[in-house]
This record gives structure tokens, C-alpha cells and sequence, in this order.
């Protein structure tokens, strides 16, 4: 199974993970092939990469959570943001108050999503969720969440503790709901003016957060500082890394790879590779170094069947990962000028003179 761009797919690939309306209901299920009709309903759906089977990559990855879950998570929050999304007016105090009802409800799909990632064994984040563009806020809200769950197990935290960073990270982006779509789906570059309506999201966020129902102060700086850096580079205190909360910066971490590796309306997403190598760029000068060596370490950049292409232009494809170096896969090769070379399996560690360049799609 590999993640193929839309504009890539050939007709007769066949769907290796199933598609959800935005209303989380069932439209494509995993299986089915791919005819012109099929990729033109997707495109649609203003959905730019799906999951393929094809006849390099029959291997099935595990999803981290069950996808009736995901979906359930989904709703969530959508019930909680959906109603409130803003289409044109700028509001920086609007009228909103949380109920009992809502916060419970994030409450317990929070205890849902750790009872789900705990049962699962060493937890690896070796795929990129599927998104549209139209429900991007919710999905993205979901995928931080779990991303930020594993990191917490990984660093042995109480089970009271992922509550607080679970509900925290599904709730986020709260202050976003309140930003027009007229700015946030903006293919030209933002304005002045436009960026700092954008960047006051966070202290939206935080104070309705503050004032809806019994969110703990630990979730409620997530939605505070999720954009603080800790050389102080961030928002909206420009805190440095010994003022900024640890959920917070776990939070900063799983909000940059999920929205690096997602599809939106002004670039297209960062392969999972790319996106690990910037947050490891950025490990001690804006993300906690610390963290970004755990993350690293969770990350499979090139699952298992991912085609890549390599700097000596050789085409390979992922046979094995290794977890301490996630770079450099095992890899069967494909293509190569040197016919000898053609399904010799070959292992990065030790070919230290080849690199992979890209994904290849061809």
C-alpha cells in the first residue's frame, strides 16, 4: 500500500484504504478499482492523495486506530466547531459558550483514543491520513491528537496526563473556527493584516476555552501556545522554550508534521520524509530537542512498499524500516542501469554513498 497523488493514479489501481464523506459516512471502500468515474468522484471531493494497492506495493499497513473511531473522533469535533465555522466577519470576541454536553463528549473520545493507541504495541506513525480540503480542520484536529498520544505513552506519562494532552490537542486549533474561510483557504500570500487575524487564533482559542465547561489549565495552554518556539520565535507571547507548557511543545510538533504532510488550498502536502527532516532540522532552535529526538524515533517516513528514488538514479522499492535510522530503509531495487542491479535488495545503512532523493510514482 502506498500513497499516490491523485494526478498519479492510473485507472485500474485498486483503493487500498476507504474514503469518508465529510459527514464521516462511507463513500469508497477499500478494494475497489479505481475507474476514470471513481478518480473524478475523489477529485471532487477536493481529495489530492489516496492509499493504492498496485503491482508493487500488496502490503497492508495496520491503521493506528480503528477508522470507526477516527470517524467517531471526527464527529466530535465537528459537532463541537461545525456550527460555529465563520464564512466572511472577523470576530475577536464572538458569542460562544460551550455546553456540559460538548466538553463531555471531547472528553470521551479522548479516553477512547488512548484505550485504542495503548492496546496497540509499540505504535509506529507510518502513514499520513487521507484529508479533504473542505473537512481539514476536524481531520487535522484528530490526527495531532493521536500524534501527540503516541509521543506521551513513549514518554511514560500518567493516564491522567493523556487525558489533559488528548483533549488539549483535539481542541487546539479551537481559535481557527473564528478566522473566515476567506483567509484560511487563501491561495494568494496573506496580508499583514490577514496573518495577524490568523495568528490571534491562539488567544481566541484560549480564552473560550478558559470559559466553557471544566478543561483543565494544562489543555487550555495547548491552545495558548501550540505556536510558541522555543527560541522564542513563536506566538502570541513569543515565550522561550523554559516558559512554554510540555504539552504545548509535544503539540507543536504533531501540528507541524500533520500540516506539512496535508494537501491545502495555496501548496501541495510535504512527503512524510520531508516533513521529518525539517522538524529534525528544527530540533533545539524551534521544537524541544529532546522531543524531536522521541518523535524521530515514532516516524516511519517510508513505510513498507513506499517507491523511492534514489541519488544514483536507481528506483527502489521499501522492504524493511529501521527504526534507528528511518532515512535509510532496506530497498529492493526496481530500476537500475546496471541490469545486475535489478531486485538486489540493498540496505541504506550501509550504502552511505546513495541517498534517497524523492518518492516516485511512475
Amino acid at each position: 500500500m502506498r500513497l499516490v497523488p491523485i494526478q498519479c493514479i492510473k485507472e485500474n489501481d485498486k483503493l487500498a484504504r476507504n474514503i469518508y464523506d465529510n459527514n464521516g459516512k462511507l463513500l469508497l471502500k477499500s478494494g475497489i478499482i479505481l475507474r476514470a468515474s471513481v478518480i473524478k468522484k475523489i477529485k471532487f471531493l477536493n481529495i489530492y492523495s489516496v492509499y493504492v494497492i498496485d503491482q508493487y506495493s500488496d502490503n497492508i499497513i495496520e491503521e493506528i486506530i480503528a477508522p470507526e473511531i477516527r470517524q467517531k473522533a471526527i464527529k466530535a469535533i465537528k459537532d463541537k466547531y461545525g456550527n460555529l465555522n465563520n464564512d466572511d466577519k472577523i470576530e475577536t470576541k464572538p458569542n460562544y459558550k460551550g455546553s456540559e454536553e460538548e466538553y463531555q463528549s471531547i472528553l470521551y473520545m479522548a479516553k477512547q483514543l488512548i484505550d485504542e493507541i495503548l492496546s496497540r504495541k509499540d505504535v509506529m506513525l507510518n502513514v499520513v491520513d487521507i484529508k479533504s480540503l473542505s473537512n481539514y480542520l476536524f481531520e487535522h484536529s484528530v490526527n495531532v491528537a493521536i500524534i501527540s498520544l503516541i509521543m506521551g505513552i513513549r514518554l511514560n506519562l500518567h493516564k491522567f496526563d493523556l487525558i489533559d494532552l488528548c483533549v488539549g490537542a483535539l481542541l487546539h486549533d479551537f481559535g481557527m473556527v473564528f478566522v473566515p474561510k476567506g483567509i484560511t483557504d487563501k491561495e494568494e500570500s496573506l496580508t499583514e493584516e490577514e496573518y495577524k487575524v490568523i495568528r490571534d487564533h491562539t488567544r481566541i482559542g484560549y480564552e473560550y476555552l478558559t470559559e466553557s465547561c471544566e478543561i483543565s489549565l494544562s489543555s487550555v495552554l495547548i491552545a495558548l501556545q501550540h505556536h510558541e518556539r522555543i527560541g522564542g520565535q513563536g506566538y502570541p507571547e513569543a515565550k522561550d522554550g523554559n516558559n512554554i507548557s510540555k504539552f504545548a511543545k509535544i503539540v507543536a510538533i504533531a501540528d507541524t508534521y500533520d500540516a506539512l504532510t496535508s494537501d491545502r488550498s495555496y501548496r501541495v502536502a510535504k512527503s512524510p520524509n520531508e516533513a521529518l527532516e525539517y522538524i529534525m532540522a528544527n530540533g533545539g532552535i524551534i521544537f524541544d530537542y529532546k522531543l524531536v529526538q522521541l518523535f524521530s524515533k515514532i516516524v516511519v517516513p517510508y513505510p513498507k512498499g513506499t517507491i523511492v528514488k534514489l541519488t544514483n538514479d536507481e528506483i527502489g522499492i521499501v522492504e524493511k524500516v529501521s527504526l534507528n535510522t528511518p532515512l535509510r530503509p532496506q530497498l529492493k531495487i526496481l530500476y537500475s542501469k546496471n541490469s545486475s542491479r535489478i531486485n538486489e535488495i540493498i540496505m541504506l545503512e550501509k550504502e552511505i554513498d546513495i541517498v534517497i532523493k524523492g518518492l516516485h510514482y511512475e
